[in-house]
Formats: C-alpha cells, structure tokens, sequence
C-alpha cells in the first residue's frame, strides 16, 4: 500500500431540489443503496422521475459510518453469487462514474485460530471456488507473508492456525462512492431531497400510493425502503413487521502513520477486523454492542476488548492512540443474510437486514433491487433473499462467514 493523494473534489455534485408532488419511484434513504438504487434505476430501467428522501444528510447514516470492507467471500452459493456480482461492479464502477473513489483490491485474511475455524475456513475456501470467487487457504508462515506486522507466533493467546485470503477483496472511501453515485443520478433526472423524513405512508387498500413527509404528502407509484438500521421502524408505519433487530455497531481510528498495513485483516474468533486507510489511520471494527437500540455510539467495554484483541494480533500497533470512535445501526436478520424484494403491501419494496455486509453490496444491492422495483420481479440473484424464506424455511445461514458482527 502506497499513501495516495486525494482526488480533487469536483465543484458541483448533485442539485438540492424541493420535492415534487409526486413520482414514478420514491426511495427512502440516500445512503450507498438508496443512492446505488436510483442510479439503476435510471441506468438500466430508464426510470428517472425518481426522488431519494433523505431525514438527515446524504450518505450521513451508515454509510458513513462503515469500516469500509469489500469481499464476496461467503459460504452459500446465493450469497456468493450476489457479492461476487457487487465485487465486479465495483471493478468497474470508477471508470462508469468517473470517479475514483480509491478503490483498493489489496486483499482481506480472515484468520482462523482454532480447529472449529480451520475447518470452517477450508470450507468456505472450496465453495467459494466451486462459485468463482477468488478463494485460498494460507498456512501461518503464508499469512505471514502477506501481512510481515501480523504477530503469528505460536505462543500468543490467539495463536493464528491459518487464514481465509481474497486476493480481490479490498477497500473504497465511503463518502467518496457516495458522492459519486449521487452526482451520476442526479445527471440522470433523480432529485435527491435531504432533510425530509418520511412519518407515515399514503395507502389505498392494501396498495401503498406515496408517503407523508415532514416536507409534505408526496405521491409515488412505487416506493422502496433503504434505511439500514431503521428498517423497522419504517416498516411498522407502513404495517408490516420485519424480522429484523437493530444494534449499535462500532469502530475507530487511530492517528495517521506511515503505510505498514499491506492488506486488511479480519478475525471473527476475538471480534476485530483492521484496514489502513489511504490517508494513513488504521481503521478497526469489532462485534455489535449485544443490546437492540437505535443510538449512534456503544459501549466502552466492546471498544477496550477490541483494541486488547488488535494489540495482540498487531503488537506494533501497542503505541499507537485512538483518535476517534463512531457507532452505525446494523439492522440483522436471524439467519445474517438480507432482504431485498416485496412486501406484502402492493407496490411497497424492502432493502434491509445487511448486518455488517451492507457497504460490500451497495453496486449489487442497488442493481437488484432497481430491478426488482422496475419488474415488480425479483432479480435472480435476489430472488432467494425475499420475505418469505422466514415462513418457508429456505434460510441462508451466513453466521459463519458474516464477520464479527454477527
């Protein structure tokens, strides 16, 4: 990893227009998939009398407060083919937007440190092959050499056994792709509106017709629900109850320093994952604060048992001080994967239930769930994430491979 400078801010991004009275396509929430929804939506359906609501600032919820993964690595096969197709959207996504949101394909090791994650490891390693992702099993002198400052000593407390490496896996700048797909849909006819709160739905029957703003009644033909962590909270308004728990979610920062960190590291077994961004802080998450709520910040404990386990794993990260700390909203469903398809209201679309995998899926998120409300059919790689795999039964577990948050 090399430090790079920063791309030079364009002088104009997106229009701040009012609302209209009424549009073909409402999306509530101008995060990542809001934002990747309504860019498909005019892209590759021609749909473009389209708003994006935003109650707070574009891109301000989790969006900006992600550790910035991507990597399709997942055990099953429908999880593998939905973030493998995210992952080469995001391959070409810079040159699409014109923009270089400092995508970085540096790699990702998930560690293993016991038998039980040996096992998993190698698993997950042959499905992913078997689904074309980029997969290898390392031994402890392998993962060594792909990241010289992780400590793989026998002797420590979690001793490494192996580890999971996506060579195409990597990082982006957040706030970067964020900005970038808002400008290249606002070129598109969206009119993305912050500052307006969605309180209620309009509905004739069973039919949602718009919604109630704290900006006034807006009318849409069809809505679609992207709110993260507040999923529920806007379901319920609309009259559906979603199997969805919302948790605080947290992680930090340290001061700048020189490049030393090649590629990002994750360890499900002691709640930690470890980047260095492009300016040169580390960035480091943990597991959920284990508490439902709402609120931006956790616990101090999570924050303390986190940096004890990055300390272990990075003894020359011993000296190094937090600069910062910030919590997002995860929103997890039972068996850690998401949902994205209909609702038993007409004409009403969800998008939620990401846990931690929801940055890594924006470009595949917004492309199938653009689809899904153009169509009113599910795309086939969202078909298996719909609604009623909680009656049916057809769950897809990805406990084990959903990192640490789960």
């Amino acid at each position: 990893m090399t430090a790079e400078p920063l791309p030079e801010h364009p002088d104009f991004l997106w229009r701040n227009p009012d609302p209209k009275r009424s549009y073909d396509v409402v999306v509530v929430g101008a995060g990542g998939h809001g934002l990747a929804t309504a860019y498909y939506l005019a892209k590759n359906h021609g749909i473009t009398d389209v708003a994006v609501l935003e109650k707070g600032w574009l891109a301000g919820g989790n969006m900006a407060r992600n550790t910035t993964i991507i990597r399709s690595n997942y055990l099953w096969d429908e999880s593998a083919a939905i973030y493998e197709h995210a992952l080469k959207l995001w391959e070409r996504l810079p040159e699409e937007l014109d923009y270089d949101f400092l995508f970085s394909q540096r790699g990702v090791l998930n560690l293993a440190h016991t038998l039980q994650d040996v096992r998993e490891g190698v698993r997950r390693v042959g499905a992913n092959r078997l689904n074309g992702v980029d997969a290898e099993w390392l031994e402890p002198d392998e993962v060594a050499k792909v990241c010289p400052i992780l400590n793989v000593s026998p002797r420590t407390r979690y001793p490494v056994l192996g580890a999971t490496f996506q060579p195409r896996a990597g990082i982006a700048k957040h706030d970067h792709v964020a900005w970038a797909l808002a400008r290249r849909a606002d070129e598109l006819g969206v009119d993305l509106i912050q500052g307006c709160e969605v309180t209620g739905f309009l509905k004739d029957g069973d039919r949602v017709v718009g919604v109630e703003t704290n900006r006034g009644r807006i009318h849409a033909g069809r809505v679609g629900l992207a709110a993260a962590g507040h999923s529920s909270v806007l379901a319920e308004r609309a009259g559906i109850r979603l199997p969805v728990q919302s948790h605080p979610l947290q992680a930090l920062v340290s001061e700048l320093h020189e490049p030393v960190h090649p590629t990002v590291v994750m360890s499900n077994h002691v709640h930690v994952y470890v980047s260095q961004a492009h300016k040169g802080e580390l960035v480091m998450g943990a597991g959920v604060d284990a508490y439902n709520g709402y609120g931006q910040r956790g616990s101090f404990h999570v924050i303390e048992q986190q940096m004890a386990a990055a300390v272990e794993l990075f003894p020359v990260f011993a000296r190094a001080h937090v600069l910062r700390t910030w919590g997002g909203i995860v929103d997890v469903t039972p068996d850690a994967s998401p949902v994205i398809g209909r609702t038993p209201v007409e004409n009403l679309y969800v998008n939620c239930g990401w846990g931690t995998g929801g940055f890594k899926a924006t470009p595949a998120a917004g492309w199938t769930f653009a689809h899904t409300i153009a169509t009113g059919e599910p795309h086939p790689l969202n078909a298996p994430f719909a609604l009623d795999r909680f009656t049916t039964g057809a769950l897809i577990d990805e406990h084990g491979a959903a990192a640490v948050a789960h």
